[in-house]
């Protein structure tokens, strides 16, 4: 359950129990008057007790116990706020704390579920889904003071380990990887999975998301890694997974442009299900309710893409927008 990483750096590995991400990584690491917690989990159980155990097993006091969370997810920031101590603070970005405010008052849902209508995507499974999306069913329930903004650029000391935030923005608004310059060390959260590519979904309010995603790859692949630690999955081969990443969406982007050639006319709903996705499903009539508004989601980022660049254009004159080639 526990693995040290280096010198007072440490992995907890929490299941994500029926989640294709399987676990998360958590990373502690000690310090002198304080110890720091990256990213806990979902709202669950199993999730509380296998964080519990690995803190436990590293002797770690809650009232000492501050919490870094990469990105606003669920899976990342789920029990944030039961693990930190009472006088300790809760580091997000600022963006990504406000997006998690506005999500938890319900002020992102009807915006979403307009734009994803307009779309193509059905509201009877939208309304499906709703009970059962992990973004909504195992997250904290509010915000509180603990909630402290600690931006890309910014830096934290935990004992003689220094952090730095760094501009990861894309996987969600105001998501963050976390650099160790001493050690080389990079947290990459979601930003950078090794075993399965991040999802990109289009948020509301944000112009071009895979944009920022692509843009914010190339900028990190300055970093002078030697040790990258993603939070799902296993950790692999920092700049090579750059590449790959980088790749994957040109092949992606390469996909919609054919598929909108082919067929001039279809909404965002009808692309999404003629793209190629990795999972365990004969078609896409059989795809997991969730998994289809993921895909969705990440179909809708790579129009913006396009369409953003003059490749493709969208006829929005009608209730239901279609897509054909510019």
């Amino acid at each position: 359950m526990v693995k040290r990483i280096a010198d007072k750096i440490y992995r907890i590995r929490v299941p994500l129990p029926k989640n294709p991400l399987k676990w998360l990584n958590s990373y502690f690491i000690r310090g002198n008057d304080r110890d720091l917690l990256i990213d806990t989990g979902f709202r669950l159980p199993e999730c509380r007790e296998a964080l519990s155990a690995g803190l436990a097993e590293l002797g770690a006091k809650q009232d000492r116990l501050d919490i870094l969370a990469t990105h606003l997810h669920s899976d990342h920031t789920g029990m944030v706020d039961l693990f930190a101590g009472e006088n300790r603070h809760i580091y997000m970005t600022g963006r990504d704390i406000q997006w998690l405010d506005n999500f938890l008052r319900g002020k992102t849902s009807k915006r979403r579920m307009s734009r994803y209508t307009r779309e193509g995507f059905p509201l009877w499974l939208n309304e499906r889904i709703e009970p059962k999306n992990p973004s909504s069913a195992l997250s904290i329930p509010q915000l509180d003071s603990r909630f402290t903004p600690l931006d890309p650029g910014q830096t934290l000391q935990v004992g003689d380990i220094r952090l730095k935030m760094v501009n990861a923005y894309g996987h969600t608004p105001g998501a963050a990887m976390v650099w160790l310059p001493d050690q080389k060390i990079m947290f990459t959260g979601d930003h950078i999975l090794f075993d399965i590519t991040p999802n990109i979904t289009a948020w509301g309010g944000v112009t071009d998301t895979l944009g920022d995603y692509l843009n914010n790859l190339r900028i990190v692949d300055t970093y002078d890694v030697k040790t990258a630690l993603p939070a799902h999955r296993n950790p692999g081969d920092y700049h090579r997974r750059i590449r790959e990443l980088l790749q994957h969406h040109k092949v992606r982007l390469a996909e919609v442009v054919q598929i909108i050639n082919d067929k001039p006319g279809l909404n965002a709903f009808e692309i999404t299900a003629r793209m190629t996705w990795s999972i365990r499903a004969k078609d896409w009539n059989e795809f997991p309710d969730v998994q289809k508004w993921f895909a969705f989601g990440e179909c809708l980022s790579h129009l913006d893409y396009l369409r953003l660049r003059g490749v493709i254009k969208r006829n929005g004159t009608q209730p239901i927008q279609r897509y054909f080639p510019a």
